[in-house]
């Protein structure tokens, strides 16, 4: 017997492997052998499956008793991904090679300790049982911190009462040892990490996550606002005033609160430390006010901000109202849990100055408890700009742009347990580790930081916590470094349960789960062979420090081009978020055991239009996601603006059409449609406009054409890599958080030495403290404000609700076709053009069909757009349909394209404007609307006349033509015209020759 066991020990050892002999060892010596040939054939990656990279097969362990071979892999081999169908064909592929003589036996395989099929996440597991130790306990849960009751729909199969964890990256810190500011990665292809992933969490993550019910929670300002307003029970003065009509009197409370003090501040200044705050008992009916009116240093979406002391003697529904320039908007907040730090209830509309009636926050004392207290201490409005000094310097940059550890500071987290950890030595140590025991303060005993689990913390039940990064790496051929998640199943103390009990394997069914989402996505709609990194275990801090669920991701490559062609792409940045927030969803129903529903996309072939009363009526049509089943719209909501205010609280509507009656004369109202379902609200439509003057008032129509939103271009050679903003620098979604400047090192030939100098990609860092507008989809109301000025009616709409049928042009004696920066633009890999075509064509075939029907029956069109001649006539024979369409009929030509820089443009004649009328249009990069980059100059053709010429180049600008219909046509976009005086004056000229004349 030792004989043999010395001769088993031997050949194993020789393998690199090792046997453990439970009973004894089955008859046939071969199989330690047969085992060894397999894992050779793993290495070589010749096994009739493939297993990642470095995977091997450590030891093996034979239970005759038990008939079981226990086979224990690696790490590596946990880097893939568990099915049940995967697992079998693992098991299966063992046996076979194995053979008939060991069938009898069943086989075991192992990786990080647990048997393989252990590691299916419960969520996809369909035969095997649910493994209920890694699902959360049934415990008590309060209330959802902030309510928004003035929404008029609410999920019920989405995160309603849920509360999430999330953040982007890095951002600005403090170098003690350099004495300086600077990003935690390098500048790279226009952006770099530190605000790469915010232009991803901010404006499309955070929204879909709060639209589907969920309280969301960021250890980075989430408020792009750069101006800040803070009003606070301490302060002395006409911004704060009190109310008692029961003489109930308003007292200090116990325990200190916020107090702005005197900014910046040093490392050691906690401002809710410093102040104090407000309490009044409850009572069911309004007997006390707490009012907040701020002094609004600009017009601007604002986020407000609430801070009060909590404790289980204070209300659970605490009534807020804000008042701001599109109504006002109530919210309930728990003041049972969350005290003491900045409580985010949304972002609204407020205009410039003191203005009570619109612009301020009320809090209450009506409760459905009364008795209990209600307090009050301050009221923030907006993100503002840093203001935590370094050795007598702050960051220079808007908050949202500084890493947490300093926004962490100003949200009142106590020091050596959340931001503090390095004793203020390392910032750069400090921002990473400070988010995990944020996360864990937030949920406080037993969940605590981990210097004290027991610390009470916030009391605020976090369900999961991500944080979202892009790595490094290069490929040298077309293909992308892709997507790693990360998990880290023991925490620093090495326990792999949660404080609960709960089996922190829940941390890898949720990086599994939200990887798995990513990359099927992306394989579907933009790289079908997008690379699925490794699912890995790694005690990163963002993994393994928090006590609640959670993943680090690595979305792409920052580095490498391939991957940022995608990372710049704004649909690209929706549907990445749209997957990420998918998998939360789904992953929170397999942990509670619910049902689930993804909310819908957003609607399409939007329009209004006027009856003879004035009344105006909004029709739309659903869209459905090809890659969600769930996403099916039950209801919609209409959003309603007067006028330059904001917008409402929205009417839930049943159907695809709703009129709204109660409309005034003269009076502009704007428009947006979200879809709803039991898993919450869409994203909203553009912002369609109307007004009417009146029954003999036949409106004109406004078309919006302009939906484009596209990365830079790029180019790619052997020699020259990268973005050419000077060719066409894309068109941002609303706005871009994390452009740094443009790309000027383009030779892939030169390698990384330094964030200073990273290389290929490398870009300047002139406009990284900056947000530059892009497509605001709210064109019609700019418009239409210059058409209602000189006395006209007007409707608008959608241009795919002109070219399906949806509108009839020939209702309209005059229609003015925004275009914008639409082109044709490529998708960012072949296999996406293959599968749906370019996008943006300003003038696709259908939409040409319905404007010439329109022209021969003598309409009068005036279009306006950066690329109206140039994606009609670019690199195009004389008999392409895009060119005669035109020539014959929009009847101007291509002179060129880039026409300008500059500009400026003047009048050559009196045809439609004065002779030497001057217009300013805006090229320059900024915050509030889109630059033109790439003007066409356009010329003469088949009877028209040039009208407007560039005072740069003396190319024509704009052309006319009246003869059996009328077009006027401007090579730039009207709506980018500097002055608001000049456009009405502009849209003037226009409708008196087209149609006044």
């Amino acid at each position: 017997m030792k004989k043999n066991l010395l001769l088993l020990l031997t050949i194993l050892l020789a393998a690199c492997t090792s046997v453990k002999e439970i009973q004894k060892p089955p008859k046939k010596a071969a199989l330690p052998e047969l085992l060894s040939d397999m894992q050779n054939l793993i290495k070589e990656n010749k096994f009739s499956i493939k297993f990642p990279k470095g995977s091997e097969f450590t030891k093996y362990e034979i239970d005759s008793l038990n008939n079981e071979i226990i086979i224990n892999a690696n790490k590596e081999f946990s880097f893939q991904p568990f099915r049940e169908d995967n697992v079998n064909e693992i098991y299966n592929s063992i046996k076979d090679f194995l053979g008939d003589e060991y069938s009898r036996y069943k086989i075991v395989v192992k990786s990080l300790g647990t048997p393989i099929e252990e590691l299916i996440p419960n969520f996809y597991r369909k035969k095997i049982q649910r493994d209920t130790s890694r699902l959360f306990t049934k415990q008590f849960r309060p209330l959802s911190i902030v309510r928004n009751i003035s929404k008029p729909y609410y999920p019920t199969k989405g995160l309603y009462n849920r509360n999430i964890a999330l953040w982007a990256s890095h951002g600005r810190y403090y170098n003690k040892k350099l004495d300086r500011w600077m990003w935690q990665r390098a500048r790279l292809f226009q952006t770099v990490e530190d605000l790469g992933p915010t232009a991803f969490v901010i404006p499309y993550l955070i929204p879909m996550l709060e639209n589907a019910g969920a309280n969301v929670f960021t250890p980075r300002e989430r408020d792009i606002q750069t101006s800040e307003v803070i009003v606070d029970n301490d302060d002395n003065s006409d911004s704060f005033v009190l109310q008692d009509t029961k003489n109930n009197k308003w007292k200090i409370g116990e325990g200190s609160a916020f107090a702005f003090g005197s900014p910046p501040y040093k490392s050691d200044y906690n401002p809710f430390e410093h102040g104090t705050h407000l309490i009044i008992r409850s009572e069911n009916k309004i007997t006390a006010t707490a009012t907040y009116i701020p002094n609004i240093p600009k017009d601007g979406e604002y986020a407000v901000y609430v801070s009060y002391h909590s404790s289980d003697k204070n209300v659970n529904d605490a009534h807020y109202t804000v008042y701001h320039a599109g109504g006002k908007t109530e919210f309930e907040v728990n003041q049972q849990i969350g005290g003491s730090t900045w409580i985010y209830l949304g972002k609204s509309k407020f205009k410039k100055g003191v203005n009570p009636s619109i612009g301020k926050v009320v809090v209450d004392n009506k409760s459905d408890t009364p008795g209990k207290l209600i307090s009050v201490d301050a009221v923030r409005f907006g993100g503002g700009m840093g203001i935590i000094e370094r050795n007598g310097k702050t960051s220079g940059l808007p908050k949202f742009m500084e890493g947490a550890r300093y926004f962490l500071q100003f949200s009142g987290m106590p020091d050596t347990l959340v931001y503090n950890l390095n004793g203020d030595t390392l910032d750069y140590n400090d921002d990473y580790q400070s988010r995990g025991e944020w996360v864990n303060y937030l949920t406080g005993a037993p969940y605590g930081p981990n210097k004290d689990r027991k610390a009470k913390g916030l009391g605020i039940p976090i369900d999961l916590s991500l944080a979202f990064h892009t790595d490094a790496g290069v490929n040298q051929n077309d293909s992308t470094i892709g997507t790693l998640s990360i998990y880290s199943i023991p925490d620093f103390d090495s326990n792999k349960v949660f404080p609960d009990g709960t089996s922190r394997l829940a941390n890898r069914d949720l990086a599994d789960i939200l990887q798995t989402q990513i990359v099927n996505d992306l394989r579907e709609k933009y790289d079908s062979l997008w690379t699925r990194r490794a699912l890995r275990d790694a005690m990163y801090s963002e993994a393994a420090r928090p006590n609640v669920p959670s993943v680090l991701l690595e979305l792409l490559s920052h580095q490498n081009y391939y991957d940022c062609k995608f990372q710049l792409d704004p649909r690209f940045r929706f549907d990445v978020c749209r997957a990420i927030y998918k998998a939360m969803v789904k992953f929170i129903a397999s942990e509670y055991n619910t049902d689930y529903v993804i909310q819908p996309l957003p609607v399409t072939d939007f329009y209004t239009e006027l009856d003879q009363d004035g009344n105006i009526k909004l029709s739309w049509r659903p869209q459905l996601d090809e890659l969600e089943p769930t996403a099916i719209p039950k209801k919609y909501i209409v959003y309603r603006r007067i006028g330059d205010g904001g917008f409402d609280n929205g009417t839930l509507v049943d159907d695809t059409t709703y009129t709204f009656t109660d409309t005034k004369k003269n009076v502009i109202y704007s428009f947006k449609v979200t879809a709803v379902n039991e898993g919450g609200e869409s994203f909203p439509s553009e912002v369609l406009s109307a007004c009417s003057f009146g029954k003999d008032k036949q409106p004109v129509l406004i078309v919006n054409g302009f939906d484009r939103i596209a990365p830079p271009y790029s180019v790619e050679s052997k020699n020259f890599t990268g973005f050419l903003n000077i060719v066409d620098p894309g068109v941002p979604d609303k706005y871009d958080l994390g452009f740094t400047g443009y790309q000027h090192n383009f030779d892939p030939s030169i390698n990384w030495t330094s964030d200073d100098m990273p290389g290929l990609g490398a870009s300047y860092a002139d406009y990284e403290s900056k947000i530059i507008a892009g497509n605001s989809f709210d064109y019609p109301f700019i418009h239409g404000k210059t058409i209602v000025a000189n006395g006209y009616s007007f409707v608008s709409s959608s241009d795919e609700a002109v070219w399906n049928g949806y509108v009839n042009l020939s209702k309209y004696k005059f229609v003015d076709f925004i275009m914008g920066e639409e082109k044709e633009t490529p998708w960012q890999s072949n296999y996406a053009n293959i599968k749906y075509g370019e996008q943006f064509k300003a003038f696709p075939y259908s939409l040409q069909k319905k404007i010439s029907e329109y022209l021969n029956s003598g309409g009068n069109i005036f279009v306006s757009g950066s690329y109206i001649g140039t994606d009609l006539f670019w690199n195009k024979g004389n008999d392409n349909k895009d060119v005669v369409f035109g020539k014959n009929y929009l009847r101007y030509k291509l002179s060129t394209d880039h026409a300008v820089r500059i500009g400026k443009v003047y009048a050559n004649s009196d045809i439609v404007f004065p002779n030497g009328f001057e217009i300013d249009f805006n090229t320059s990069l900024n915050d509030s609307i889109y630059a033109v980059s790439a003007p066409d100059a356009l010329g003469e053709i088949n009877g028209s006349k040039t009208i407007l010429r560039y005072s740069e180049s003396d190319t024509g600008a704009g052309v006319a033509y009246k003869e059996n219909y009328g077009v006027v046509a401007f090579g730039f976009p009207f709506e980018t015209i500097l002055d608001y005086k000049k456009q009405t004056e502009v849209m003037k000229y226009i409708l008196n020759y087209l149609i006044k004349n």
